[in-house]
């Protein structure tokens, strides 16, 4: 496995998290992986909110600055922050770090302004972008969703998608939920 792992990675910077048991620390390009035990039960809820717009991973690195890159130290700060707050729901938002956004939102600022109308959606515990875009997932589920998909769900430039957190033992693929 450790092999495969290694050759995932120059695959594709996120082919490696598919090889975890569906939680992993990763750092760098996203292919260096640290596996870690669930910190969400199996059956918690989420929300992915995908905006229409495209957005070029190029376009984001390349409207990175630098000086704004997180300073916190992943290994000694953040993967404890994680593993010792009795699960996620519990990490202080100032913990829920994605370099890629400031920049993301400088080439749409769409997005943004849609993260900020996320976070205002009672239910949801944390909202950020995924990776470099243009997906944001939300943790939790609105209190109204009646409301939430007359907001979110019936816009015609914006797809939503309610999901679950799953995992799988050691040796074993993924199952669906009971």
């Amino acid at each position: 496995l450790e092999q495969i792992i290694e050759w995932s990675g120059e695959l594709g910077s996120d082919i490696t998290f598919f090889l975890s048991r569906g939680t992993a620390f990763c750092t760098g390009r996203g292919e260096i992986m640290t596996p870690i035990e669930p910190p969400l039960p199996t059956g918690t809820k989420l929300c992915i909110v995908k905006p229409d717009i495209g957005l070029s991973t190029p376009s984001v690195f390349k409207a990175l600055d630098y000086d704004e890159l997180s300073d916190l130290n992943a290994d000694e700060v953040l993967l404890p922050a994680f593993l010792n707050a009795n699960g996620v729901e519990n990490v202080p938002s100032e913990y829920y770090i994605n370099d890629l956004e400031p920049p993301a939102f400088r080439c749409v600022p769409e997005l943004g302004e849609l993260k900020k109308s996320l976070q205002k959606v009672t239910g949801f515990k944390h909202v950020m972008m995924s990776g470099s875009g243009t997906s944001i997932f939300c943790i939790g589920e609105p209190e109204d969703k009646e409301a939430f998909m007359k907001e979110f769900g019936e816009t015609e430039d914006l797809q939503v998608f309610f999901s679950e957190f799953i995992g799988r033992e050691e040796g074993e693929w993924f199952r669906r939920p009971e």
